[in-house]
């Protein structure tokens, strides 16, 4: 059984995201899956057939893992999440602001067949069953729903990502393609690597302080001794989904950090990078 440790202390039914058990188990979100209109999930390690370091449900193959081995988890994913892995297609992240608009001839890329783009850090689509789908090992993913143009976003937004406002332009990106309008989208912040545990140096602070007004500054850094700060980057992406006009109460910040639930979910930072990659997934029903 998942003992997850959550960042914040509340009432089971306030949790903004929760734990779906099975053979595979994953994390989804209440905000989206009620709705009616989407499906979302946020793998663990669980439920896979990889080994090692990349033990078990491993989903992604550029350190090395068996290519069999992550295809039979994807598939195991997309059977606990009620989708095949032929309808889903997955980012190629370099930790870009590049949205990818994708439709059903995109189905299956990354995942079933190959990809024939790059660079590609967020997705959107309005096709029904067609599952995005980005990797994650402590950076933040981005979800997005769009009711009444039912059209959906998933982004994946570092520290680089985050500088350069991923939400934002993700947000644009669905206005431009949907017409959606912010005072209508659900936005989700999901599992990643929390304040307590994201130390940076002055380097990247110094990004943040160029691109942030001082009262964000306050917010979503925290200065240690020797050149040492904390950051927040679930802060500083809520911050920017609010500045584009997403009501307050409905975009839902994750309370669970990867590092902290190393057991559980696969953290660059607890492994020194000796570890395999998680997947978000959203597809509308």
């Amino acid at each position: 059984m998942i003992e997850i440790r959550r960042k914040r202390q509340e009432a089971a039914e306030m949790y903004p995201i929760e734990l779906k058990e099975g053979r595979v188990p994953y994390l989804y979100f209440p905000l989206l899956d009620r709705t009616g209109l989407a499906r979302s999930g946020f793998s663990t390690k669980l439920g896979g057939v990889s080994t090692g370091d990349f033990e078990s449900m491993n989903l992604g193959v550029s350190r090395g893992d068996n290519p069999s081995c992550v295809r039979e988890n994807f598939r195991r994913m997309g059977e606990a999440m009620g989708v095949k892995a032929e309808q889903m297609v997955l980012s190629w992240q370099t930790h870009t602001v590049n949205v990818r608009q994708v439709g059903e001839e995109d189905m299956g890329k990354g995942v079933t067949r190959e990809r024939d783009y790059r660079d590609v850090d967020g997705m959107i689509t309005d096709v029904p069953g067609l599952c995005l789908v980005t990797l994650y090992a402590d950076c933040v993913p981005l979800y997005f729903l769009d009711p009444v143009h039912k059209a959906i976003g998933l982004s994946h937004s570092g520290w680089k990502g985050t500088v350069k406002r991923m939400g934002r332009v993700t947000v644009e990106r669905m206005r431009e393609a949907y017409g959606t309008r912010p005072e209508d989208l659900l936005a989700c912040i999901g599992p990643s690597i929390c304040a307590d545990c994201y130390e940076i140096g002055e380097d990247v602070a110094n990004v943040f302080r160029q691109n942030f007004s001082r009262k964000e500054q306050e917010r979503i850094l925290r200065e240690k001794s020797g050149g040492k700060y904390q950051l927040d980057l679930w802060e500083a992406n809520r911050l920017i989904l609010a500045d584009t006009g997403i009501p307050a109460e409905r975009i839902a910040v994750t309370d669970i950090c990867t590092m902290c639930n190393s057991r559980w979910l696969f953290s660059h930072r607890a492994t020194g990078g000796r570890r395999g990659n998680l997947g978000a997934f959203l597809y509308l029903l």
